[in-house]
């Protein structure tokens, strides 16, 4: 997401781009929202169509246009690997990404990124108990940072972030960024409501402290993919999606996310979200994982 520009409204920062993000986002909130309340196959059908829409990107990118018979077979591969994780086959998700070598390394690391959060997003509405609230927390962390960076970027502006890699982004916008995925982690955790028992400073602390880790994952998928496009000379990974570019412009902060959450969902206490994690949590998930 190309969400933490530099311009100053004083010195005449164009805005002409905020009308069609405002309006692709909201038909993108509204498709989404119905489909993680929906779930089931509504949800699996989402996902798996912004899996190949992706890749669909990915492929094009890369020089494999999908309507060469190899970027269908890429398409179609993983594709494939978002319906093994929606009928629940977890284990043979990964032979997807293994086997996907054959495309070349570029592809290969692609669809492993792909695959990885389509299979997380499916994980967290589908196999977990706060189930759409889980969906709910990744997507409105990623969206507030967003959202918060463009507007901090483009009102305050100062110095780069990383100019080298994309010169529209400034350090006031990261912060902004970070203070968003903050607020909107603690919305969604608050609303989800606190452990029976348990200690309520503690769990906002704990969901504090994810939404800063997950902000910051959040900017690197933005800057990773930023990197990406530069080293191959494109400003887009497609048009689809008005004032945002392509669905890899648009989900590239969701990419980093999910999956982190999706494990930190192995660790949750039982019948509470993956943002109440505790050190005591992770360290017991370790030592299950260690015994078997």
């Amino acid at each position: 997401m190309s969400s933490i520009p530099h311009a100053r409204p004083r010195k005449g920062a164009n805005w002409q781009d905020l009308r069609p993000r405002l309006i692709s986002a909201a038909v993108l909130i509204l498709v989404a929202g119905s489909a993680i309340i929906a779930g089931g196959v509504f949800y699996g059908a989402l996902i798996i169509a912004a899996m190949c829409g992706m890749a669909f990107e990915l492929a094009g990118l890369f020089g494999t246009p999908a309507w060469t018979w190899r970027g269908m077979l890429y398409v179609a591969w993983v594709g494939c690997a978002g319906l093994t994780a929606f009928f629940g086959h977890w284990n043979v998700v990964p032979v997807f990404v293994m086997s996907a070598f054959i495309f070349g390394s570029a592809l290969w690391t692609g669809s492993a990124v792909i695959v990885a959060a389509g299979a997380a997003l499916l994980w967290l509405r589908l196999c977990t108990l706060p189930g759409a609230w889980a969906v709910l927390f990744v997507i409105a962390l990623v969206v507030c940072s967003d959202s918060t960076a463009y507007v901090v970027g483009r009102l305050v502006g100062g110095p780069k972030l990383a100019p080298r890699i994309s010169p529209g982004k400034t350090r006031s916008g990261a912060a902004g960024g970070l203070a968003g995925a903050v607020i909107a982690g603690l919305v969604v955790a608050w609303s989800w409501g606190f452990p029976a028992g348990g200690n309520h400073l503690s769990f906002l602390m704990h969901s504090a402290i994810w939404s800063v880790l997950l902000g910051i994952l959040a900017q690197s998928g933005d800057l990773a993919e930023s990197a990406m496009k530069r080293s191959l000379g494109v400003k887009d990974s497609g048009k689809l999606l008005p004032g945002h570019g392509g669905l890899l412009d648009r989900f590239d902060a969701l990419l980093a996310v999910a999956p982190v959450a999706a494990l930190l969902s192995l660790a949750a206490p039982a019948g509470q979200g993956f943002w109440s994690v505790g050190s005591k949590d992770l360290w017991a998930a370790l030592l299950r994982l260690a015994g078997q």
